[in-house]
């Protein structure tokens, strides 16, 4: 097997740009003390990414607004079960099942 130095080139730049913003902030962050102000607006980021995630999937179709009833409906039963379970995995069954259900009628 050959190996072709410019694949082999373009692999590892895109590994060091994929890996630096990921290291480079943990390791500062590892030996700064954060204020607690500051902990609990970090804390907020994960639910916004989901919600924005959430979001898009629910109510945008080909670079427009359009409602989807099925993963509307499918959605209620999976937020009541993240709620109450706090499970990610749990959430993404009750979700997928809803969606299989609702598309078998």
């Amino acid at each position: 097997m050959q190996v072709r130095w410019d694949i082999f080139l373009v692999i590892a730049g895109c590994a060091v740009v994929t890996l630096l913003p990921r290291v480079l902030p943990l390791a500062f962050l590892s030996r700064v003390k954060l204020p607690d102000w500051s902990l609990r607006w970090l804390g907020h980021i994960p639910v916004a990414v989901m919600a924005a995630l959430l979001a898009q999937a629910l109510f945008v179709s080909d670079g427009g607004m359009e409602w989807k009833p099925y993963n509307l409906l499918a959605a209620i039963p999976a937020g009541v079960v993240a709620l109450k379970t706090r499970s990610l995995l749990l959430t993404v069954v009750a979700g997928v099942g809803t969606m299989m259900l609702l598309m078998q009628l």
